[in-house]
Protein backbone atom coordinates (compact mmCIF):
# COMPACT_ATOMS: atom_id res chain seq x y z
CA UNK A 1 0.00 0.00 0.00
CA UNK A 2 2.90 2.27 0.26
CA UNK A 3 3.36 2.02 -3.52
CA UNK A 4 -0.17 4.27 -3.77
CA UNK A 5 1.04 7.52 -1.83
CA UNK A 6 -2.00 9.81 -2.09
CA UNK A 7 -5.26 10.59 -4.33
CA UNK A 8 -4.22 13.76 -5.87
CA UNK A 9 -7.06 16.47 -4.88
CA UNK A 10 -6.67 19.84 -7.21
CA UNK A 11 -9.32 21.76 -8.85
CA UNK A 12 -8.45 19.97 -12.25
CA UNK A 13 -8.56 16.40 -10.73
CA UNK A 14 -11.87 16.88 -9.27
CA UNK A 15 -13.35 18.21 -12.20
CA UNK A 16 -12.25 14.85 -13.88
CA UNK A 17 -14.34 12.87 -11.43
CA UNK A 18 -17.46 13.44 -13.41
CA UNK A 19 -15.23 11.94 -16.64
CA UNK A 20 -14.82 8.90 -14.40
CA UNK A 21 -11.32 10.13 -13.91
CA UNK A 22 -9.40 9.87 -10.98
CA UNK A 23 -5.27 11.02 -10.01
CA UNK A 24 -3.48 9.56 -7.45
CA UNK A 25 0.24 10.44 -6.60
CA UNK A 26 2.19 7.23 -7.10
CA UNK A 27 5.96 5.28 -6.08
CA UNK A 28 8.23 6.35 -9.25
CA UNK A 29 9.22 3.25 -10.29
CA UNK A 30 5.68 1.66 -10.72
CA UNK A 31 4.80 0.71 -14.13
CA UNK A 32 1.57 1.28 -15.96
CA UNK A 33 0.53 -2.51 -15.71
CA UNK A 34 1.76 -2.81 -12.18
CA UNK A 35 -0.49 0.77 -11.10
CA UNK A 36 -3.70 -0.92 -13.04
CA UNK A 37 -3.29 -4.39 -10.96
CA UNK A 38 -3.09 -2.81 -7.36
CA UNK A 39 -5.96 -0.02 -8.05
CA UNK A 40 -8.20 -2.67 -9.28
CA UNK A 41 -7.46 -4.86 -6.15
CA UNK A 42 -7.73 -1.82 -3.90
CA UNK A 43 -11.10 -0.29 -5.20
CA UNK A 44 -12.54 -3.30 -6.85
CA UNK A 45 -13.32 -1.64 -10.11
CA UNK A 46 -12.59 -2.15 -13.49
CA UNK A 47 -9.82 0.38 -15.09
CA UNK A 48 -10.32 0.99 -18.94
CA UNK A 49 -7.22 3.29 -19.47
CA UNK A 50 -3.79 4.08 -17.01
CA UNK A 51 -1.77 7.35 -17.99
CA UNK A 52 1.35 8.73 -16.63
CA UNK A 53 3.57 11.72 -16.34
CA UNK A 54 6.94 11.94 -13.85
CA UNK A 55 7.18 15.56 -12.94
CA UNK A 56 10.27 17.79 -12.72
CA UNK A 57 12.09 18.76 -9.68
CA UNK A 58 11.56 22.06 -8.67
CA UNK A 59 13.32 24.70 -6.44
CA UNK A 60 12.39 25.25 -2.91
CA UNK A 61 14.13 28.29 -0.94
CA UNK A 62 13.19 27.85 3.22
CA UNK A 63 14.75 30.97 4.80
CA UNK A 64 18.01 31.25 3.12
CA UNK A 65 18.45 27.92 2.60
CA UNK A 66 17.71 26.58 -1.56
CA UNK A 67 16.73 22.94 -1.79
CA UNK A 68 14.90 20.70 -4.20
CA UNK A 69 11.14 19.25 -3.98
CA UNK A 70 11.13 15.30 -4.80
CA UNK A 71 10.22 14.11 -8.23
CA UNK A 72 7.24 12.26 -7.91
CA UNK A 73 4.96 9.85 -10.73
CA UNK A 74 1.39 11.16 -10.97
CA UNK A 75 -1.25 9.10 -13.03
CA UNK A 76 -4.60 9.19 -14.29
CA UNK A 77 -6.88 6.20 -14.34
CA UNK A 78 -10.00 6.09 -16.04
CA UNK A 79 -12.53 3.53 -15.06
CA UNK A 80 -15.15 1.78 -16.96
CA UNK A 81 -18.88 3.24 -17.05
CA UNK A 82 -20.65 2.93 -13.62
CA UNK A 83 -17.83 2.37 -11.73
CA UNK A 84 -16.90 4.76 -9.08
CA UNK A 85 -14.11 5.52 -6.15
CA UNK A 86 -15.61 6.19 -2.98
Amino acid sequence: LSLIKYPLLTEKAINLYSKQQYTFIVDRSLTKTEIKYILEKIFTVNIISVNTCILPIKKKKVGRFLGNRSQYKKTYIKLKEGDSIS
